[in-house]
């Protein structure tokens, strides 16, 4: 789970949680008696905002620059409730760490969840019987009693929970994330642990999955010197658990590839050239009336532009690791 660089709580693929603001969210100007709000350029990156201009650039500048708002997921809900229970569990003591306890917290947690965000009541507001409330909440509890069939968490004790993370490279770049679990072994060996609450990938695409976490890695290596002895991915939609030894050269391919990265979100946010890229996913996506894919208009581009240079290669195309 993972803050975004932009200030958007969020929780990379399963969910949301609440980040302190960051640079990049729209600045409150203060004119004639009144606020009037502009846009910014990006300062920072997350894995899932590195993750959006990958896969789409016009993606990341409808989340980043224009900040268009997209509707409440029930998946992702789902993981933001699952991810607080797993997480507030470690409150109680070792030998209360049970399943009918955790399953206990989710009521609790869910209504928590209403109040931070209000528009969640979107989810069930077609539901007036409460069934698919009733399903989903039982869904849930699935997906905590199958955390206990994949570690035990009398035998964990966390240094860290969902932690706040950030670091500046040497080029100026600063990184940011929310990592769900840090355990620190009695010898100092690190491990990050992230939950997901979908199912684990094909081997084919595991190394997309790592993404995130080798970020992770890049991150505290940058912050403590020190490489994390493994990161460790627990699926709980699938019960497999996907693990990583991480090394320098890891880290430092990572590192070389976010700085490409971000060289083309500083193109493209100078420029306003962002590119759409079609794939199947567009049809998950809460933006198709802006994209000029399916006959949609952006809105208008808030930043001031420049014109792009001659030969400036294609957004988001990092290659290799």
């Amino acid at each position: 789970m993972e803050s975004s660089s932009e200030g958007v709580a969020e929780a990379g693929d399963d969910g949301v949680v609440q980040a302190p603001p960051q640079v990049g969210v729209p600045e409150a100007v203060v004119g004639e008696g009144e606020k009037t709000f502009v846009a910014i350029p990006p300062a920072s990156l997350s894995p899932s905002r590195a993750g959006d201009f990958m896969q789409c650039p016009l993606l990341y500048r409808f989340r980043v620059i224009d900040r268009l708002p997209e509707k409440p997921s029930a998946a992702a809900t789902k993981g933001t409730l699952v991810h607080a229970v797993l997480e507030r569990l470690f409150d109680a003591p070792a030998v209360e760490r049970t399943a009918p306890r955790a399953k206990a917290l989710i009521p609790g947690q869910w209504d928590r969840l209403r109040e931070s965000r209000p528009e969640l009541v979107e989810l069930f507001a077609d539901d007036p019987e409460g069934e698919r409330l009733a399903g989903w909440l039982t869904e849930a509890e699935r997906l905590v009693e199958r955390w206990f069939t994949l570690e035990d968490p009398t035998r964990l004790e966390p240094a860290e929970r969902e932690l706040f993370i950030e670091a500046e490279l040497e080029s100026g770049l600063t990184l940011r994330g929310i990592i769900d679990r840090v355990d620190v072994a009695p010898t100092g060996e690190v491990r990050i642990v992230d939950y997901k609450t979908g199912k684990a990938p094909r081997p084919e695409y595991a190394e997309g999955a790592l993404f995130q976490m080798k970020f992770y890695a890049l991150v505290v290596w940058r912050l403590k010197k020190v490489i994390p002895r493994r990161l460790q991915l627990v699926y709980l939609g699938s019960g497999d658990v996907l693990t990583y030894d991480p090394v320098l050269a890891d880290l430092e391919r990572v590192e070389r590839k976010l700085l490409a990265l971000w060289e083309a979100i500083r193109l493209a946010t100078e420029t306003g050239d962002w590119r759409p890229r079609p794939t199947k996913l567009c049809g998950w996506c809460d933006h198709q009336a802006h994209c000029p894919e399916f006959g949609g208009t952006p809105p208008p581009y808030p930043l001031p532009v420049r014109a792009a240079e001659s030969g400036a290669g294609a957004q988001g195309r990092m290659g290799p690791d």
